[in-house]
């Protein structure tokens, strides 16, 4: 009895995923775009609103004291937001999926730029 070739048992069964149409990757993207640009206005919003909040009134001549203790929930949420961002850049990249990636490495850029302000913020 003859075995099945090599190439009948590779075509039954694919060792790679499939591409996801280019379609479904520029909907994903625009989708996930609309949600980052929601992000990145609202952070910005907050730093600008945190960063006025600190900042010296008229009548006084020396800035709203702030406490140096920061919580680590507050950094674990500032630095997680990049971190975050970069492993769904990796995710859509592994799955093949170039438009979303390169959207998701974007506003991985977006995060970093706001985590740097928003430290530069709490440490000053």
């Amino acid at each position: 009895m003859a075995s099945p070739s090599t190439d009948d048992q590779e075509s039954s069964t694919p060792s790679r995923r499939e591409r996801p149409s280019l379609l479904t990757d520029i909907a994903v993207a625009l989708l996930l775009l609309a949600a980052d640009a929601v992000i990145v206005v609202v952070a910005g919003l907050l730093l600008l609103a945190v960063g006025l909040g600190t900042a010296p009134s008229p009548r006084s001549s020396s800035p709203t004291p702030r406490s140096r203790d920061t919580p680590a929930v507050t950094w674990l949420i500032i630095w997680g937001a990049p971190v975050l961002a970069a492993a769904g850049a990796f995710v859509h990249a592994r799955l093949r999926m170039p438009v979303t990636a390169v959207v998701q490495g974007l506003f991985t850029l977006a995060c970093l730029v706001l985590a740097v302000a928003w430290t530069r913020m709490l440490l000053s």
